[in-house]
């Protein structure tokens, strides 16, 4: 297990909600969501295993390494039931939890991810340039994959500091969770997830499209599709309104 690093918002009592993030992120990407989902819930945010905070395990990683991470996090915390809200690989690991522990999960909600992106060799390839040359040679090709080029132009200080926290990632942390989605496919596993899904999908993202998000409602019994207008890979990111009024209505804000 690793020691994940975490934030805590929202009243005491209030239902729980974790909150997962994308890959080469930290817990700070939520910070469009956290205030309006805290008004309710009890908000828990946290760094994956090899990212900001927490612990930086030599590789490679698998999935399920992250979603025990998490439940030892919850454990720790007193928390038995929890609903989960992952982006991208914070997804992926909410999907291996739904599935894997059903009983522990209330309401989910998956945002742009996958539960099967190949090509395994890219992301074994890509793991290999971050160990040897760090993020720096990967950064633009993940920059232009997180935010669409209309976003790039109107928000050059919103993108500038989401580079910096791309490159602030413990490279063998990426690198190790690169190989975790590189071994990774949940596909089958989707049949036993119980909990209420919302899957959302940016309508333009390049990376988890739309097609990634109808593959894992097809697959999840009474799933809903959301499609978020103008956004990418980092939609809550690109269309904070628009993604937490999605949460705020599926977790049962006022």
């Amino acid at each position: 297990m690793a020691h994940l690093d975490y934030t805590i918002s929202g009243p005491a009592d209030g239902p729980p909600l974790v909150l997962g993030s994308s890959l080469g992120t930290t817990r700070v990407m939520w910070d469009p969501q956290v205030a309006a989902l805290a008004q309710r819930h009890r908000v828990v945010v946290f760094d994956h295993r090899g990212h900001g905070g927490s612990d930086v395990p030599a590789g490679p990683y698998a999935i399920d390494d992250l979603g025990r991470d998490v439940l030892e996090m919850l454990d720790r915390l007193g928390i038995a039931r929890f609903s989960y809200a992952g982006l991208s690989l914070g997804g992926m690991v909410g999907m291996c939890l739904a599935a894997t522990a059903p009983d522990r999960i209330e309401r989910l909600a998956l945002l742009c991810t996958s539960a099967h992106l190949g090509p395994a060799e890219a992301w074994h390839e890509r793991a290999r340039l971050v160990r040897e040359n760090g993020l720096t040679r990967v950064a633009d090709t993940v920059i232009a994959r997180w935010f669409a080029p209309s976003f790039v132009a109107a928000a050059p200080d919103v993108v500038a500091r989401y580079r910096a926290m791309l490159l602030s990632a413990p490279p063998e942390g990426y690198a190790a969770c690169c190989e975790a989605i590189a071994s990774m496919d949940l596909r089958d596993a989707l049949a036993a997830v119980t909990a209420p899904t919302l899957v959302i999908a940016g309508e333009l993202d390049e990376v988890t499209t739309v097609s990634h998000a109808t593959d894992i409602v097809e697959r999840v019994s009474g799933a809903r599709l959301s499609v978020v207008p103008a956004a990418a890979h980092l939609a809550n990111v690109e269309q904070p309104t628009a993604v937490t009024q999605l949460l705020i209505e599926h977790f049962g804000g006022d």
